[in-house]
């Protein structure tokens, strides 16, 4: 096992773009050729686009984008500009009566950060195909993860800055890896299980674990902070249906479940995408393992990579 640069995995483009005043941005994965796809949403406050047409039993076989966006239900307007500019590039679904762009995608909450009445547009959609075709994809506070933030149960205050972040791994011929947007409601915890980024005590000195304080509150009705919600995209070169990326969209949110606590809660959004773009016999099982590995990995890597910024203390700067 190899671990590779997510760019590396065949049948793919991944481009990002953002405005860092405002705050918000868009990451765009391309597949020209069409990749089978799949899709499990998990929380309770998703904002989404062209997901019913992934389920198993829905015609079309295959997508050309996921669009991952801050902006909340406003920013699922970048997808549009993908749209467009995968038509000018001649990339899309054959109607007959010309091409026809198949773009899913997932927004999340960072309108408490920056610029609330600047959102992810059709302009900055089509400038993130762009950035695509150039091979310009960055991480931490780039793309989606430009206002991305964690640990927000007791509200703005007491959260921390997070970011976008990606993992990849080649087994032989097969590639797999995701691509994270890293909005959670939850605390963040690397692979040994060590909190690195959530909700700081009052004084900002050290964490508070946002589970136990939820369970102090069980008998509480409280306000729970609503602007949440991890994003992601698989990628793999592996053969699938779509009925085994709808599959292994589901099996991926454990690698949420182990970097994010607590997880999928009413107040998050959390979506899993998968593109496969069809070259390599797979063991399902086994691709299973290995992606939900790398939706994990790509949650701390986000973490780790967001800067400081918007007074926002971030992981880089809290572990020195």
């Amino acid at each position: 096992m190899n671990i590779i640069d997510i760019n590396n995995i065949h049948g793919f483009k991944i481009g990002s773009t953002e405005n860092a005043e405002a705050a918000t941005g868009v990451t765009v994965i391309i597949s020209e050729a069409g990749a089978t796809a799949g899709v499990d949403v998990r929380g309770g406050g998703p904002a989404t686009r062209e997901t019913d047409l992934l389920k198993p039993e829905n015609m079309v076989q295959q997508i050309n984008a996921v669009v991952l966006s801050g902006g909340s239900a406003y920013g699922l307007e970048a997808a549009s500009g993908v749209m467009d500019e995968l038509e000018k590039r001649n990339v899309g679904f054959e109607t007959g009566f010309g091409l026809v762009p198949i773009v899913c995608g997932a927004s999340l909450f960072d309108l408490c950060v920056g610029k609330s009445d600047v959102r992810p547009d059709k302009a900055m959609g089509s400038v993130a195909v762009e950035k695509a075709f150039q091979g310009s994809f960055e991480h931490g506070n780039h793309g989606a993860g430009t206002g991305a933030t964690v640990g927000k149960y007791k509200g703005p205050g007491r959260m921390m800055k997070s970011g976008q972040g990606s993992s990849a791994i080649e087994v032989g011929k097969l590639q797999v890896g995701a691509i994270s947007a890293v909005n959670a409601l939850g605390d963040i915890f690397d692979e040994e299980g060590t909190e690195i980024a959530g909700m700081l005590s009052e004084d900002g000195m050290s964490f508070t674990p946002t589970a136990e304080i939820i369970m102090k509150d069980m008998s509480e009705q409280f306000d729970v902070f609503k602007g949440n919600t991890t994003i992601t995209c698989i990628i793999t070169n592996a053969i699938l249906t779509k009925a085994q990326c709808t599959k292994l969209a589901s099996i991926a949110h454990d690698g949420y479940a182990r970097a994010i606590k607590p997880v999928h809660s009413t107040a998050d959004g959390d979506t899993i995408f998968v593109m496969a773009s069809g070259e390599v016999e797979v063991n399902f099982d086994a691709l299973a393992v290995a992606a939900t590995d790398q939706v994990q990995r790509a949650i701390i890597d986000g973490t780790k990579k967001a800067e400081s910024a918007y007074g926002l203390l971030a992981y880089s700067e809290r572990k020195k």
